[in-house]
């Protein structure tokens, strides 16, 4: 099934059954019109004089149910134990996650809080009235810190996948063109560095393995962030998230043609963003000079995202600018995302020549 089969049944069987399911009477549910590469339908869910609601539905035949509960124990966790999440809802029957079974095809539903505030995204990258973007900076590296300090004692009960799980040579090598082989080769050989990496309770545990600021609110009146769509996460290592935290401070910068005052801008940014993270937990100096490493990491998730989205969509394989750009930072071995090299452009960020794909 993929998201327009899954959308067309939605009005009919599974917006009636999550009313049921869920107390929704009386709520208008409205769909949220999905970013690139979205792999769930999302409701909006919203009644005067109640807390809005948020419907997650997942279709993909690569979401099981014990990889959801892992993922919903894991946001309840946070909730309970100070984390600012948009915590999970319970079902009237008391189950984080529900089934709905169509035509022998399992569907999962799980509603979620509505995080207070605004998408930054939304609001067109201003932030809040009279305050300096550095308490945004602070505010994002603490928020992430306090989750990774949670998770430092986190015992699942259904446990989520790992890192390994997903990404490892075989399905590299299954997933990306044969008309790709040294990209393939350039995936895997950083597959390599990362299976030598420590693995111990202070450098890897539940991540969010998303973390940007498309995927928290931010309350303008207090500056709380309020963080959402744990859809991907696993168990990873922590310096990952911090290379998503180093990520969402290009932003202020994308459009600045001098690169220098790019990566001024940015020291100073993950400066700040690193003193909230280390206010709620340590992270070894080691891991933080891993960070070009782990950027690589952030761009081989991207890549694969890109073509299993091809792959559940039924697409021929094609390489757009954006992903044209992602590939070749990986197979010249551009650090930093390329975001201080000649390959970047001030004028279409993130973009390169789009590459043909040999058939």
């Amino acid at each position: 099934m993929n998201y327009n089969e899954a959308l067309e049944i939605s009005e009919r069987v599974l917006l009636p059954a999550a009313s049921k399911l869920y107390g929704l009477d009386g709520y208008e549910l409205s769909l949220i019109n999905p970013h690139d590469g979205g792999r769930n339908l999302v409701y909006a869910c919203d009644r005067h004089g109640a807390d809005s609601k948020i419907l997650r539905v997942s279709f993909l035949q690569d979401r099981r149910r014990e990889d959801i509960l892992g993922e919903v124990e894991y946001v309840r966790y946070l909730s309970e134990h100070g984390g600012s999440v948009a915590n999970v809802v319970s079902s009237l029957q008391g189950n984080l996650v529900e089934e709905i079974v169509h035509h022998h095809h399992p569907i999962f539903l799980c509603l979620f809080e509505r995080a207070a505030g605004v998408n930054l995204d939304d609001n067109d990258y201003v932030y809040r009235e009279n305050a300096p973007l550095s308490e945004f900076y602070y505010s994002c590296g603490k928020t992430l810190g306090k989750m990774h300090q949670l998770s430092k004692e986190y015992a699942p009960v259904h446990r989520r996948y790992g890192f390994f799980d997903k990404y490892n040579a075989r399905y590299i090598d299954e997933l990306i063109p044969d008309s790709l082989p040294l990209l393939k080769k350039k995936l895997t050989e950083l597959l390599t560095v990362l299976e030598g990496l420590d693995r111990d309770r202070e450098s890897y545990g539940m991540i969010h393995f998303d973390y940007n600021e498309g995927n928290f609110n931010i309350d303008y009146d207090t500056g709380q962030i309020t963080v959402y769509d744990f859809d991907n996460a696993c168990f990873g290592w922590y310096m990952y998230d911090l290379a998503d935290l180093w990520r969402i401070g290009v932003a202020w910068s994308v459009f600045e043609p001098d690169a220098m005052k790019r990566r001024t801008s940015m020291d100073a940014y993950f400066r700040m963003a690193l003193e909230g993270y280390r206010s709620e937990t340590g992270i070894e100096q080691s891991m933080l000079d891993a960070l070009p490493l782990f950027l690589k990491a952030t761009l081989m998730e991207n890549i694969v995202d890109v073509f299993e989205t091809m792959r559940n969509n039924n697409e021929e394989p094609e390489c757009d600018e954006w992903l044209s750009y992602c590939i070749q930072c990986m197979e010249d071995d551009i650090e930093y995302i390329g975001f201080f090299d000649e390959i970047y452009s001030h004028e279409d960020p993130f973009e390169c020549e789009p590459r043909v794909l040999r058939v």
